[in-house]
């Protein structure tokens, strides 16, 4: 079951690569239909067309698709900005800040390395 479903999506993938063999194949198929109806030229034989120009303007159209699917799938995709321009500036005054209490750095630096003091010595034997 796996594996039908592996070969499902493996042709719903490549679906789109296939489609001007299936075109061409199509033309080798009905080459002679084509050739007697469908061609542009067939009223002048020395031209020794044989339908090859149902086929060039055929391939012509799914290109032309095909391009513009894909302009409307860029033209339409939605837009990841990974990085954004700096648009916070801070403007710090020193005259305007007051601190309340006194800083008291070196107070808390020895409060918070006392622990440390204990755990880093050599272990036991």
């Amino acid at each position: 079951m796996r594996s039908f479903i592996a070969y499902i999506l493996l042709a719903a993938i490549m679906l789109p690569t296939l489609s001007p063999w299936g075109t061409i194949a199509y033309f080798k198929l009905n080459r002679e239909y084509i050739a007697k109806v469908l061609c542009e030229n067939r009223k002048r034989p020395e031209l020794r067309c044989d339908g090859k120009c149902y086929l060039a303007k055929k391939l012509k159209q799914q290109q032309d698709k095909q391009d513009k699917e894909t302009s409307q799938k860029v033209h339409n995709m939605p837009v990841i900005q990974l990085f954004t321009p700096q648009s916070y500036f801070y403007n710090f005054d020193p005259e305007v800040t007051v601190f309340r209490e006194p800083v008291r750095f070196f107070h808390q630096l020895l409060f918070y390395a006392a622990p440390v003091g204990k755990l880093l010595r050599p272990p036991r034997r």
